[in-house]
């Protein structure tokens, strides 16, 4: 059966390209719009307070197949292929092609060439922005912001270790869908973190345990690296080194670095295993 995560079909409508492999009452093309928002939330239904699936930043793209005529549009993310609901505010149709990204943890956006005009916008790492010419220390957006030039990168830059772009996440708030500085779950650390290094990567820590690297046997399990993926039923660590993971978790209700051993003693302890370990 297709995941309902990555189908874009309900029983009222589906994506055209669906046609022929599920059932709907009509098929429509969809029509691409940009985030216009900082941080835009997608939900599991039409309902501001339906529960929070994952979340696109500014300058992601979605593929919009219906509207519910109260505010929220049903599509899919074009990064991940996420679906859900979105705020119809939220989105605008596309007027240019991203050029750069944020590459800091997070940053402002100022009305004008200095840090002590109020800010209007806080970004997070992986916003997606045009810019459209160059001020002295900042680099102008086709919105009129004025954001760091130290905080942003060519949208093809990338980090040279995800494991310490996880680990700028320490002290972030633990976020149910979040996946940015102000609030981030296990899989959206993991796929902010590969993301910045140029790694594709799915959403949902089982998507990731079935779709990223290879398992370790039994004997390359007590010799973790930095960089494997330790996963449990719901839930996914980083190793950073043979004694510590970084994880975000509910537990400390945070994103922390934490003794391997210690916490998969914890998690144990509260009913799970670990499933497997894989290796990028």
């Amino acid at each position: 059966m297709d995941d309902p995560r990555l189908t874009p079909a309900r029983p009222e409508v589906a994506a055209k390209y669906l046609e022929g492999k599920v059932r709907a009452a009509r098929f429509v093309e969809g029509e691409v719009f940009e985030v216009v928002e900082a941080i835009a939330p997608l939900r599991s239904g039409p309902f501001a307070d339906a529960e929070l699936a994952t979340q696109a930043l500014k300058g992601e793209r979605v593929t919009v197949y219906d509207r519910n005529g109260e505010g929220f549009a049903w599509g899919q993310l074009n990064s991940d292929g996420y679906v859900g609901w979105i705020p119809d505010a939220a989105l605008a149709k596309p007027a240019a092609s991203p050029t750069h990204k944020v590459t800091a943890l997070r940053t402002f956006a100022f009305p004008g060439p200095s840090i002590k005009l109020p800010p209007v916008e806080t970004l997070s790492l992986g916003a997606k922005l045009t810019v459209t010419r160059e001020d002295a220390a900042f680099a102008v957006t086709r919105d009129g912001w004025y954001l760091p030039h130290r905080h942003l990168g060519v949208l093809d830059a990338v980090e040279n270790d995800f494991v310490a772009v996880a680990e700028r996440f320490v002290g972030t708030p633990y976020l149910w869908g979040g996946k940015s500085s102000l609030g981030i779950d296990c899989s959206g650390l993991v796929q902010v973190s590969l993301n910045a290094a140029g790694t594709g990567c799915p959403r949902d820590s089982d998507m990731q345990q079935d779709g990223l690297g290879r398992a370790l046997d039994s004997a390359q399990m007590h010799r973790p690296q930095r960089g494997d993926l330790i996963f449990w039923k719901g839930h996914v660590a980083i190793v950073r080194d043979s004694d510590t993971i970084v994880h975000a978790n509910a537990h400390h209700m945070a994103t922390v670095v934490e003794n391997t051993r210690e916490a998969i003693a914890r998690i144990r302890a509260a009913g799970s295993e670990v499933t497997a370990i894989k290796r990028l």
